[in-house]
Parts: C-alpha cells; structure tokens; sequence
C-alpha cells in the first residue's frame, strides 16, 4: 500500500454525494461519527465481478434486488488480490498477499518469515503466519469481546490440513464442499495453536442456535458458504447449479435469519460481499485506495493491482434502505470498519484506508 498519510487528510476534507449522504471522512473524526453497532456480520461470495452481480442480468435477484432494498449497495467496493485467500486474510488480518497465498495455498505450509515492514507487514512467503501476526478476532478476545467463524460443511471445528501437507479441500467431494482458504482463521499461528480456535470457528449449522438471542450473538459473525453456495463452482459437484444461482438460494435462507435476529435487530450490520472478480470481468485487476505492490509481491492481483471490483451490500438499523454508495473501498477497508466499530487499532494495511464513515451512516 502507498497511500500516504497527506491523502487521508485530503480525503477527511473532500465531499461527494453518495446516496444522499456526505462522504466519508477520515481517521478518528469517522472513529466519533460511527453508530452503536455491536454486532457485525460478515458474508463472502466468490468469484464474481460488479456487473455479473449487480447489473441488469443478473441471476442473483435476492442480492441485487431485495437485499440490496433493505439496505445500501457499495458500488466501488474492490477486492485486493488474486487469488481467493489473500483477500480473506486481508479482511482478518490486514497483512498482503505472497506468492503461496496468491496460489492459495496448495500446501499448507508455515510462513517463512524475515522480519517486518510498515505497516505491521510479515516479509516473507508461507500460509500459516506466526503468533506474531494478529487478526481481528485476537483483537476482539483481548477486549473482552467475542468472535465466531461460522464455516458450511467443516465438520470438525478449527478444521485444516496438517503442516507441511496437501491441502486436500481444494476440490469440493460430493459430501463435503468445505475450502479452507475460504476460512482465514486457521492461517494464523495466535488462533490455530489455542483452543479458542475449536471453540469459536465452528460449522455453519450453529450459527442458528447463536442468533436466537443477543446475548449468545457474537459481537462478529464471519460466514462463509461452501464451494457451491458461495458461488465459486458451476455446476456443484452435488448436482446444483452453482454460481450466482446457488449463491441467492444460500442468501436467501439464511440472510433472512440473521435479519430477524435480536442482535441484528438492536444494533447490527450485516455486510455481504465477493473475495475477488473473477477473471472474465474487464476490471479483474482493478485496485482502490491507494493500492500497490506490497514487501512481498510486486502486484497484489498477480496480473494488476488489485482483485477488481466487486460490490457489496450493506445493511444495518444504522443504514438507509435502498440507497447507494460510490465511495471506494476494499477488504483492508472492511477490516478497518470492524475495528473502528469496536475500537480496535487498524492492522497491517487497515491503517492505510478508512473505514465505512457518514457516506455509509445514517440517522437512526
């Protein structure tokens, strides 16, 4: 990342119209201007550029749609790398891709590492970075707050191949569908080697129980389908359709139950959004806010800057129904959004963006 300090305060001053509201503004005047959220839920889809989703064509009508009606669509929300497991790293973590996660990890391999960069970044290459590495969710338990990974067809929690091994999940089996470079927990030391990690990032089937009362709520809920609901493979191996079809059905399951939820209902905000365009979108490698090469690799996106353009939609009590945003943003700019919300410092590359501000915000 080369955004420079002076461009956070030129974009603390600078104001667009974006669904009727100001844009964002910066550093701590945004930290004061954020809601009362409490509960944050985090939903990824894969593989699919802005206008495949979002455009008059799309098959995903729930998303495009309906959700996108409750709540308000991010129409310059990027992903930040290619291939799918440096995106979800960055949203946990804020460290930026390196040849092994841009090739998702076929070997599940330590991080080699040869010491530190600003901002917070690991130099080096390997999957499993060391307990040095924090992520939102170590974050989350030194505050006191708490935190669950809710991940479809894991089985076992804290699920992940053996060091040093094949990861034999890149590939969906009729029965079992679950990618762990999709759940980017287990890719650092600090959770897998402590039993928060069996505790807290569990199969998606519990999340229903969860949702039954605020209390039993995590203050942040990180979802993530299976290689057939989240859109990543079309057909499914089970027979399914797959892409943006499967990816609505999934949504409009459970979506429904995390908006009726009391947590949401109190003081929630759900986002749901893409890992990265795939690489039919004519914006595949598109970057945003500052993106650039990183100490690790000269282009986050192997082939560009950045994972394209994305979209998200954004939904809260806190949020205007059917409005929409043209500010850009991207994944270490999600991260960001989370820590703001429960004041937390930026990691990594979080401290190079904003997170979501008055653009996004809205009188209750």
């Amino acid at each position: 990342m080369l955004r420079s300090r002076l461009s956070h305060a030129l974009a603390a001053l600078a104001t667009a119209v974006t669904g009727g509201a100001l844009a964002f503004t910066a550093g701590g005047a945004q930290a004061a201007s954020a809601p009362p959220v409490r509960h944050v839920f985090v939903v990824n889809l894969e593989n699919k550029g802005y206008d495949q989703t979002f455009g008059p064509a799309s098959p995903a009508k729930y998303l495009s749609q309906d959700l996108r009606a409750k709540g308000q669509l991010m129409t310059q929300f990027y992903g930040v790398a290619h291939n799918s497991l440096p995106n979800y790293i960055a949203q946990v973590s804020g460290q930026g891709p390196n040849p092994q996660t841009q090739g998702d990890c076929q070997v599940y391999s330590d991080f080699v590492g040869t010491g530190t960069v600003a901002p917070q970044q690991a130099v080096g290459d390997g999957c499993v970075y060391p307990g040095s590495v924090q992520t939102v969710a170590d974050q989350l338990q030194a505050k006191g707050l708490n935190w669950k990974g809710y991940m479809e067809d894991m089985g076992t929690p804290c699920r992940h191949p053996a060091l040093g091994a094949q990861d034999d999940t890149q590939k969906a089996k009729p029965t079992d569908q679950y990618a762990a470079r999709h759940n980017p927990f287990v890719y650092f030391h600090s959770i897998i080697d402590s039993p928060t990690c069996a505790a807290n990032d569990v199969p998606l089937e519990r999340l229903a129980a969860d949702l039954a009362s605020a209390r039993t709520t995590p203050n942040l809920s990180y979802i993530t389908p299976n290689l057939c609901h989240d859109g990543h493979d079309t057909p499914c191996v089970n027979g399914e359709p797959g892409g943006l079809v499967s990816a609505d059905s999934w949504l409009r399951t459970w979506v429904p139950r995390i908006l009726a939820s009391p947590a949401f209902k109190k003081d929630g905000l759900l986002i749901v959004t893409f890992d990265e365009a795939d690489s039919t979108s004519l914006d595949s490698a598109a970057a945003c806010c500052g993106e650039g090469p990183g100490p690790n690799t000269p282009a986050p996106g192997i082939y560009g800057m950045g994972g394209g353009r994305v979209g998200a939609v954004v939904v809260s009590p806190f949020v205007a129904p059917g409005s929409w945003n043209n500010t850009a943003y991207n994944h270490y700019g999600l991260l960001r959004t989370i820590e703001n919300t429960f004041g937390l410092a930026p990691l990594g590359y979080a401290n190079d963006v904003s997170g979501f501000g008055l653009d996004v915000w809205s009188a209750r």
